[in-house]
């Protein structure tokens, strides 16, 4: 009988403990479900401090004061106000469990998809700025190994593979954000912690003690030569992005039409910018560059170009209307120099606005100076001083083109009156600054292509610029749509107009 009874019994007891257990958890849960609003004011409270901690922390040593006063004043003003304080405590507190409120449960299949992975890359960008945006003696540094990078990333966004596409960075007010090197260093840990191979844009607010960095757009690298939609005077040094450039010219891309910005060159005898002098590497573009303007000036000017390096990079350019000459060697060079010295004078004896312009196109100057140097001659770049010096008022535009490497042999003149300059080809910001007087605000392109560099007009900002592509129709490597868009744009023959010498 004992032994019948037996699973009956344990059956009972089994059941007596399961409810026992559940009423107990229901216990519990209500418990708990009482105390939620008593722990959401808690978190709250925590998070506020924090917010307070940190943006005392962001607070510039000189604002702290003023701050503190007006807190300060506030609090007494709350004081001596009737209920007052009992006011104060209440919103306190809701705003507290407002703050630290717990989010609406999500059922386990929604929380599945909406799970995101963690942010390692945010995380791993901060413990990198670190060292650069730390002192050892900051009681409460903004960047600490282990710390939050929640507190300084804000405003980020993403491209479709999940890289950087913009962020704003808070740094401490005392990081020297008005050093260049400072800067650069901080610069260029950006660039490769956010994605190498493209450009970055960087604005730093030194009031507000943050940067932004922006992923540019790059810039289109199939624009062949072609005729710009421009103004008496203006000639397109090739396409740049928006940022400093408001208007938009159509441009045949790829075959289709799109308004993009350009980089307008105002030249006349109304500019202040008369002279251009372009730099870059071998094979960077320069000579596109000069071919491009010669091109869009031919119907407007009178042009004489001398390309000391003597490939014969200009010479499908001779017999054309508006192409007084084209000359290579150390001679022919000297004289067509010499011509533009007499034509220069006659102009301002004769007034200057009364003549059509005239350009002269100088390619590779200093190779000029060495066979001249070899040859015991005078120096032909001395013969550059005065169109440098009057061409504003002799309305004589002069072009130089010379290769990074011997730019430092280019005459004093040449560097000091052509304040429109052309830096193209791979090049360091501190090159670019050599060349330009100021560094880009965006980062080098890891790879770039022909005609691809930077610009500045006077004192103005560094542009982006890609030069459009305008080959040597006489070379067997230029393809046969660029052949027939440089052929496209020559001006109609004309019998030979060499300078009365």
């Amino acid at each position: 009988m004992a032994r019948r009874e037996l699973p009956r019994l344990l059956s009972a007891g089994t059941t007596a403990i399961s409810r026992g257990r559940d009423a107990a958890q229901n216990a519990a849960g209500a418990a708990s479900e009482a105390l939620r609003p008593v722990r959401a004011v808690s978190r709250g409270l925590s998070r506020m401090a924090a917010g307070a901690r940190t943006r005392w922390s962001a607070t510039p040593q000189e604002k702290r004061g003023p701050f503190a006063f007006m807190a300060a004043g506030g609090g007494l003003l709350v004081w001596l106000m009737p209920y007052g304080v009992a006011l104060a405590a209440a919103t306190m507190l809701v705003a507290a469990w407002w703050l630290g409120r717990e989010p609406a449960p999500v059922p386990e299949e929604e929380a599945a998809e909406e799970e995101e992975p963690p942010d390692d890359r945010l995380a791993l960008l901060y413990t990198a700025l670190v060292p650069h945006f730390t002192v050892p003696d900051d009681p409460e540094p903004l960047y600490a190994h282990g710390g939050d990078h929640e507190a300084v990333f804000s405003g980020y966004e993403r491209d479709e593979e999940g890289r950087l596409d913009e962020l704003t960075i808070r740094y401490p007010a005392y990081f020297p954000d008005g050093e260049p090197e400072a800067r650069a260093r901080v610069e260029r840990l950006l660039q490769v912690k956010a994605g190498r191979g493209r450009e970055f844009l960087f604005s730093w607010d030194e009031e507000g003690n943050q940067v932004t960095v922006q992923a540019m757009p790059p810039l289109p690298t199939d624009v062949v030569a072609q005729r710009m939609v421009t103004a008496p005077g203006e000639r397109v040094l090739g396409l740049t992005d928006s940022l400093n450039v408001t208007r938009t010219i159509p441009v045949d891309i790829g075959g289709e039409r799109h308004d993009v910005p350009p980089l307008l060159w105002r030249t006349g005898p109304n500019t202040t910018l008369p002279h251009l002098l372009a730099v870059g590497h071998p094979g960077s573009g320069t000579s596109s560059l000069l071919r491009s303007l010669a091109l869009q000036s031919a119907s407007q000017a009178q042009i004489a170009i001398v390309d000391a390096a003597g490939t014969g990079e200009y010479a499908f350019l001779k017999g054309r209307t508006g192409i007084l000459a084209v000359e290579s060697r150390i001679t022919g060079a000297s004289a067509v120099l010499e011509w533009v010295v007499r034509e220069t004078q006659r102009r301002l004896a004769t007034g200057g606005q009364a003549h059509p312009p005239l350009w002269l196109i100088v390619d590779r100057p200093t190779v000029l100076s060495q066979i001249a140097s070899m040859d015991g001659r005078p120096d032909p770049q001395l013969l550059l001083r005065l169109p440098l010096q009057h061409g504003r008022a002799a309305v004589v535009t002069v072009v130089v083109a010379e290769h990074f490497d011997t730019a430092a042999a280019l005459d004093d003149a040449v560097t000091g009156h052509t304040r429109a300059r052309v830096m193209l080809g791979a090049a360091s910001p501190e090159q670019i600054r050599a060349v330009l007087g100021a560094p880009p605000n965006t980062t080098p392109p890891q790879d770039v292509p022909a005609g691809r560099g930077y610009a500045r007009l006077g004192t103005g900002p560094v542009h982006r610029i890609q030069v459009p592509h305008t080959p040597n129709p006489d070379r067997d490597d230029t393809s046969a749509q660029a052949r027939e868009a440089v052929l496209g744009l020559l001006p109609p023959p004309a019998e030979p107009a060499a300078p009365a010498v």
